[in-house]
């Protein structure tokens, strides 16, 4: 048996008040004179004899009722661990507030559960122990330490969140408090252990006490509309443009007859009817034709019960009203490429000359066009690359007597391929890379009397093995006739041949030649994301403002308004909304108007309601000796669980009982037990 407070224990010495209170006890006799003493000598003996066992049974009561409770004070206990803990403790109590814990047991709310096992927590320790309460929100005011009654005020007032934390992040955000605190550093999780949240098997701290107490619920399915995007990088107006929607079964029974709907302009149009095998994923494909140009919005949804969270996909995107392409050439465009921009629906053409150029309107166009060039200054040069970087596309085509050294700086800058001596010979290409988003979809499969381009002159393209080129289309001896490069955020493309109809059939193969420039024009190697998902340190990108001087974005949704943080980046500024955004939906981003939509999500991390049971918790991570699952049993009497687990086998209480008993013992010595 061990002490917490063994310094009580020099109260024992009290025990000796009452033996010297027994033994310096004298009471007085009063003398009286009888005729015949022989009769009372006998009941004298005989009562003294009775008075020396009553007092010496009174005087053994009290020094026992006074030694347990001594013993009381100092706390006895039987350690059943290889530590016990003493001195104040610094207590983590993190409460699972996410969408899955609205489910239930036995008909009561999973929160609630958790929120009273909380409580529990906090009342197990001491008046001077100290409290930090966490929840999926990782608000700045959990981040300091409580009193047990801030502690447990702090738990009311925890409601259902969007945002959601993976176990990691949870428990490295207890230790980041719990390693100032004092020796004792104690974490308790609560929470429903999500299968696709729990990551926590490499944390590998000792020095932190982890406490798991999982929640089960009788919920163990959900379907959800997973993820949305569309098939092309631009959706264009009057185009049937096509929609990709994904939904996730995470049960282990297969979902059949599942109702999908798309919700645009008021309408509610149903999609079709969809089946989706157990633990896995169904695809399908709504065709959007939008009449409008600007900003859209649609909501994909499906009805699930009984969690409905992730049954509404809000979405936002922008249709452009036209693709603005700049044509730069030296002295004479090239006539059919100038056609074929002007023919385009949506196409607006500028042209300008190499030799009077604004480089301050690049930023406007969606793709620019170096026709013929045979040189490009290092002013150009620098202009261009700053523009691929923020985005743009360019299409170069290099004159017949190109300066190699100049359009090979461009290039090398660009970090693309190196152009070598023309080569003035008959190239027919043999490949068209169907592959790519330029020629996909373009081309029916058995097509196979499709014209590809002849040139007549090309320069060979020469890479290494660190610069990323994708081919387009391939010369029959295998060399590139148009290359791709990623540039920044950007693409550059390369052909190889002069433009002039003397020297390549391009401008009049319109089977290649208009999707080609078409889909250039529309292409993105870095898409601004159709949704947000809710979540703390959201950052949402828009462009930047053609205006200068000092600017100020608003983000509304008609009933809440907040000014994000601005971080530029390039061509972009990137609005950061830290954890303003609560509720799902379609959000205004304003500069004095609205310049942008933003649809955000409630996070699907929360989708799949596959559970980790006691047992598969408890091998997550064997490594760590620290984590602890408490079972079910061992939750029900969480005061005594705790305090067995931090002090072993408590005995004060029997103590306690003990003096009471001896007092009681005492009292009825003295008033039924005659002298």
């Amino acid at each position: 048996m061990q002490f917490l407070h063994p310094s009580f224990l020099w109260a024992l010495l009290a025990l000796a008040i009452p033996v010297l209170i027994h033994l310096f006890y004298f009471r007085r006799f009063k003398r009286v004179y009888f005729t015949n003493v022989r009769f009372l000598k006998e009941i004298k003996e005989e009562t003294s004899n009775r008075n020396k066992l009553k007092n010496l049974l009174v005087l053994l009561t009290r020094m026992l009722a006074l030694a347990c409770l001594v013993l009381a004070f100092a706390q006895p206990f039987l350690p059943t661990g290889a530590t016990v803990k003493s001195g104040v403790s610094h207590v983590s109590v993190f409460v699972d507030n996410s969408f899955s814990m609205t489910a239930s047991q036995n008909d009561i709310p999973l929160l609630d559960l958790a929120k009273e096992k909380a409580r529990n927590i906090i009342q197990a320790y001491n008046d001077d122990d100290r409290f930090q309460v966490l929840t999926h929100d990782f608000e700045g005011r959990h981040q300091r330490f409580l009193s047990k009654e801030d502690a447990i005020t702090y738990i009311d007032d925890i409601g259902i969140t969007p945002s959601v934390q993976t176990m990691e992040n949870i428990l490295n955000r207890q230790y980041q408090l719990l390693q100032s605190g004092a020796t004792n550093r104690i974490s308790y999780v609560i929470s429903d252990f999500q299968k696709s949240m729990v990551n926590f098997q490499f944390f590998q701290d000792t020095t932190m006490e982890i406490n798991l107490l999982p929640l089960q619920s009788s919920v163990n399915k959900n379907l959800s509309v997973d993820s949305v995007w569309f098939d092309a990088p631009v959706p264009m107006a009057n185009q049937n443009n096509r929609l990709i929607i994904r939904l996730r079964n995470g049960s282990t029974e297969d979902a059949e007859q599942v109702e999908l709907s798309f919700r645009k302009d008021g309408q509610d149009k149903p999609i079709g009817i969809v089946d989706v095998p157990a633990a896995s994923t169904a695809v399908d494909t709504v065709v959007v034709k939008d009449s409008k140009t600007g900003w859209q919005h649609a909501v994909v949804a499906i009805n699930d019960y009984p969690v409905q969270f992730d049954d509404e996909y809000h979405i936002s995107y922008f249709v452009p009203d036209t693709l603005h392409t700049l044509l730069i050439h030296e002295n004479v465009s090239n006539r059919y490429l100038e056609a074929l921009l002007r023919g385009l629906p949506a196409f607006s053409l500028t042209q300008q000359q190499a030799g009077q150029l604004q480089y301050q309107t690049f930023r406007q166009y969606d793709l620019i066009l170096l026709n013929d060039l045979s040189t490009i200054s290092s002013g150009l040069a620098g202009e261009l690359a700053q523009y691929l970087r923020d985005g743009g596309k360019v299409l170069l085509f290099p004159a017949m007597n190109a300066s190699l050294q100049d359009i090979n700086r461009f290039l090398a800058n660009c970090n693309a391929g190196q152009l070598g001596t023309a080569m003035k010979t008959k190239r027919e290409v043999s490949l068209i890379n169907t592959e790519s988003f330029l020629f996909s979809e373009v081309y029916l499969p058995s097509r196979q009397n499709l014209k590809l381009p002849v040139t007549n002159l090309s320069f060979p393209l020469s890479s290494s093995a660190t610069i990323s080129q994708e081919n387009l289309l391939t010369y029959r001896d295998g060399g590139a006739c148009l290359a791709g490069f990623r540039v920044g955020e950007g693409q550059l493309f390369v052909f190889t041949a002069p433009l002039a109809a003397e020297f390549n059939d391009l401008s009049t193969n319109a089977e290649v030649f208009v999707p080609m420039v078409y889909k250039m024009a529309i292409s993105r190697s870095h898409q601004t994301p159709l949704a947000y998902f809710i979540g703390n340190n959201m950052v949402v990108e828009t462009n930047k403002p053609t205006k200068t001087g000092d600017f100020v974005y608003k983000v509304t949704n008609g009933t809440d308004e907040f000014i994000p943080a601005l971080v530029p980046a390039g061509n972009l500024v990137m609005l950061d909304l830290g954890n303003q955004i609560r509720k799902a939906g379609i959000y205004d981003i304003l500069l004095d108007n609205p310049v942008a939509k933003a649809a955000f999500n409630y996070n699907r991390l929360e989708s799949d309601m596959t559970m980790l049971a006691e047992a598969e918790l408890s091998s997550v991570n064997p490594s760590n000796p620290a984590i602890r699952v408490l079972s079910s049993a061992l939750q029900a009497n969480i005061t005594g669980t705790i305090n067995e687990k931090d002090r072993g086998i408590v005995l004060w209480k029997w103590f306690v009982i003990g003096a009471l008993l001896f007092l009681a013992m005492e009292t009825a010595l003295i008033r039924f037990v005659k002298s």
